[in-house]
């Protein structure tokens, strides 16, 4: 039987990882007998390729993976970047400009590299709990060409996210590509009242890992599946030709997905992925 789908990208947290941080055995099994049957699957995750890429080798996937929202993908098989779209020197030096006015806490991201300040607080130094590869740094050294992404952490208690995230497109002067999170939706942050707003140079979000395939593969849209949890998931799930959301996602993204499943902490994608693309 002829199967509807030929590709399926994969958030990671909230998503194909469970609340432990860890791979439910069920769906590695399933993705992996998937791929031997030739789907692409395709991970596309907010996280930098610091934090990401050992998820992508634990999972033995042999294709590229989207880190950084869709500004980075990154070629498993010859170990290198194949795409990475950087904010422009003249955009970072105004939005750090932006962020020493405000005294605000910032994380600078390039592909290698994970930079922040020290913290002035205990409430700032638990934002950096389960941060993967952080070095910390003078202020006057956050300022580095070729960054990815900066993030500008607020505590959401006294700071609304997207009021914030409205003030960065101001200060950007130029095109930049905004998501932002509260980081409670972290299984080590559940009461962390900060949040995360991510900047990053133009581009179509999560959804570049579709145009991607699209170019590279030949695989169009309609017959790829997108599952996700989070607001910035919905670009995939809106493009792709089957959107899915977790049980837990956000209200938004269950309304923006054809389709909602399982808990992540259960066997929900694999039972996916079995009735999907191992018919």
């Amino acid at each position: 039987m002829a199967r509807d789908f030929d590709a399926i990208l994969l958030d990671l947290d909230g998503t194909l990882l469970r609340s432990d941080e860890t791979l439910h055995p069920e769906s590695r099994a399933a993705l992996q007998e998937a791929q031997e049957a030739g789907v692409v699957v395709m991970v596309a995750t907010g996280r930098s390729k610091i934090s990401g890429l050992p998820i992508v080798e634990e999972l033995g996937l042999k294709t590229p993976a989207v880190f950084f929202n869709g500004c980075a993908i990154w070629d498993t098989a010859k170990g290198r970047m194949v795409e990475e779209r950087t904010i422009s020197n003249r955009t970072n030096h105004r939005l750090h400009a932006w962020a020493k006015e405000r005294d605000a806490q910032v994380i600078v991201m390039t592909a290698g590299e994970k930079l922040t300040h020290e913290p002035r607080s205990e409430a700032e130094r638990r934002n950096f709990e389960g941060f993967i590869g952080m070095q910390f740094v003078d202020r006057a050294d956050l300022v580095q060409e070729y960054t990815i992404r900066l993030s500008f952490l607020v505590n959401g208690e006294e700071q609304d996210s997207a009021a914030i995230a409205a003030e960065l497109e101001e200060a950007a002067g130029a095109p930049i590509y905004i998501s932002h999170f509260p980081l409670s939706v972290l299984p080590r942050h559940r009461t962390n009242p900060y949040s995360a707003i991510d900047v990053h140079a133009p581009c179509r979000g999560k959804a570049e890992g579709i145009r991607f395939l699209e170019e590279t593969r030949g695989i169009p849209a309609s017959r790829i599946i997108a599952v996700g949890d989070a607001d910035n998931d919905v670009p995939m799930l809106r493009d792709a030709g089957l959107g899915v959301a977790m049980a837990g996602a956000f209200p938004e993204v269950q309304r923006e997905a054809d389709l909602v499943i399982g808990s992540n902490d259960g066997p929900a994608i694999a039972e996916l992925v079995r009735a999907r693309l191992l018919p």
